[in-house]
């Protein structure tokens, strides 16, 4: 990593027009945004090079309006609460290209900030079409992406771009990168990843590259049950996929090569019901009953987990132990992000967390903010961490 440019490294963009891709692909409710949190994200960049005088001309998409122009995914709204979120003038343009983009931007002094219309109003924006990134490049002198969420996919708007403008990196996407690099790109070891969730099917090519990459993994949720059962074990109703069974042995295998521990359930709570507050019992996972499911790990387990976060100097999570959303199958997941965050706050663990699920469990442990680093991104940090290629960060590469 390091092989980008960021925005130390333009020197003087007063009067320059600045394309920057950021992320406004925030949930509404009613007609506003319900959650501002990925405005905030890109907030530090747009006020950086509006205090630069810099003409700043922000692309984003919202929603999926599937090429064509749809009310409902409409900018104008997100570009409102912007103005809110940085107590600063929006303007807005109805268009992102063409006449319409090319006249707002004319109106444009430096410092101002301006919101072109859904990129994904365009069909030519998701095929990444030559002459749509050249239509959107016209309105620019310079590119910044800010959009780490967005840099998996091949977009007009987040690699056609950068491949025509000089091409930087934002401070969020700084940050997110420098903090992946730090997780899996150049880490300090041991490197324990934590990684759950419901199915092993969605998640087969970040278990198969972590198992060649860390020191430890230890696997939890839903996907824990697939390999307890590829061991031979019964493991009652529990939401188990049985046809992956060789691919977890595969796995397991890889990693026995590959010198990487795997953490499996050694024990679990379980219950006949998912429900909140539902009759529940911890049984080791061989005496797991016919008719119950696993919901959680047990305290063994989480005693295993924690103890190689002890040993750990980074941890890469992804995805819960348990059924986290309902109480009292939350306990080892909480406990585990609790440990943690104590260990991030001693300075002794590097921690870089991401994914919907992930967020949120961290959240509600109360720990998002002890964290070395907490990703939004989604499938952006998926891919990431199973090693692949983003095409909108290989497009900033020097």
């Amino acid at each position: 990593m390091g092989g980008f440019r960021t925005l130390d490294d333009l020197k003087d963009v007063a009067g320059k027009r600045v394309l920057v891709r950021v992320d406004l692909n925030v949930p509404m409710k009613d007609g506003r945004v319900s959650d501002a949190t990925r405005i905030e994200r890109v907030a530090p960049t747009i006020v950086e090079l509006s205090d630069k005088a810099a003409k700043v001309i922000l692309l984003a998409h919202f929603g999926r309006p599937k090429g064509r122009p749809a009310a409902q995914f409409s900018l104008e709204p997100v570009a409102n609460a912007l103005e809110i979120t940085l107590d600063r003038r929006i303007h807005f343009a109805a268009d992102c290209i063409g006449e319409t983009a090319a006249a707002a931007v004319a109106e444009m002094t430096g410092g101002d900030i301006l919101v072109l219309e859904n990129t994904r109003f365009h069909p030519g924006e998701e095929a990444n079409d030559a002459a749509f990134a050249a239509a959107l490049a016209a309105s620019g002198d310079l590119y910044v992406n800010d959009a780490f969420s967005a840099a998996h996919r091949a977009h007009a708007s987040t690699e056609g771009v950068a491949r025509l403008l000089p091409a930087y990196a934002g401070r969020a996407m700084q940050a997110e990168l420098e903090a992946l690099e730090k997780g899996l790109g150049d880490p300090e070891r041991p490197v324990l990843a934590i990684v759950g969730g419901a199915k092993v099917s969605t998640k087969i090519d970040l278990l198969s590259h972590l198992v060649t990459t860390v020191d430890a993994l230890a696997i939890g949720g839903g996907m824990a049950n697939t390999f307890l059962a590829a061991q031979g074990r019964d493991v009652g109703k529990s939401l188990c996929e049985h046809d992956l069974a060789d691919t977890a042995r595969a796995i397991m295998k890889d990693a026995e090569k590959a010198g990487c521990a795997v953490v499996l359930p050694v024990d679990a709570v379980v219950a006949r019901a998912f429900e909140a507050g539902a009759d529940s019992e911890t049984v080791a996972v061989d005496a797991v009953p016919a008719d119950a499911m696993i919901l959680d790990v047990g305290p063994q387990t989480l005693a295993a987990v924690t103890g190689w976060l002890d040993k750990a100097n980074t941890v890469v999570w992804n995805g819960p132990l348990g059924a986290f959303e309902i109480e009292p199958f939350d306990r080892a997941t909480l406990a585990a992000a609790r440990h943690a965050a104590a260990l991030t706050r001693e300075g002794t663990l590097v921690s870089v967390a991401g994914g919907g699920d992930t967020v949120a469990a961290l959240n509600k442990a109360g720990v998002a903010d002890a964290f070395s680093y907490v990703s939004t991104a989604g499938g952006a940090f998926l891919e990431w961490m199973e090693g692949k290629t983003l095409p909108g960060v290989a497009a900033l590469m020097r």
